[in-house]
């Protein structure tokens, strides 16, 4: 089981489940996805244990707690303590490239479309090059997707 179906509590047999099967190569390319997002060999400017929080950060402006506890666990392994803290909105650090990339990740997933040109001229201003900036969409995006899936899916397996 994919931990979207777990984080969505998708029974085994339901109806639901039978119409996940037919999607399946789906949800492997979501679990690659989110290996590839939260765990590249190469994690560029953005450590493992940053991006996870960032993403633990993300699940809970989106109040999705089971989400956020499975970054949580991803924090974790990382052992990066500078980064722990960050799992919960409202905290930052005194970095000022860190928080800067705290105040972005939280835009784009709070709202996106409040980004503009000056927030990725402000993230190159402190150090953040181009290539970790389109990592930190990507992060963005795929927590922000896999909230929306869980939710769907959450919704529709209510309703059997």
């Amino acid at each position: 089981m994919t931990l979207i179906e777990t984080l969505a509590a998708v029974r085994p047999g339901s109806a639901l489940a039978e119409a996940m099967e037919k999607r399946a190569e789906i949800l492997r390319l979501s679990e690659a996805a989110h290996d590839a997002v939260l765990l590249p060999r190469d994690p560029g400017g953005l450590s493992h244990g940053l991006r996870a929080a960032l993403a633990a950060r993300m699940a809970r402006h989106n109040n999705n707690e089971a989400l956020a506890g499975h970054y949580d666990g991803l924090v974790e392994r990382a052992a990066e303590n500078a980064t722990a803290l960050l799992v919960q909105p409202g905290t930052n650090v005194d970095d000022g490239r860190t928080a800067e990339i705290v105040r972005h990740a939280d835009r784009l997933t709070l709202a996106p479309r409040d980004s503009t040109r000056g927030h990725i001229e402000t993230l190159r201003s402190v150090g953040v090059g181009d290539a970790d900036i389109v990592r930190l969409s990507e992060l963005a995006a795929f927590v922000n997707y896999q909230v929306r899936v869980i939710a769907g899916l959450v919704l529709i397996g209510a309703r059997q």
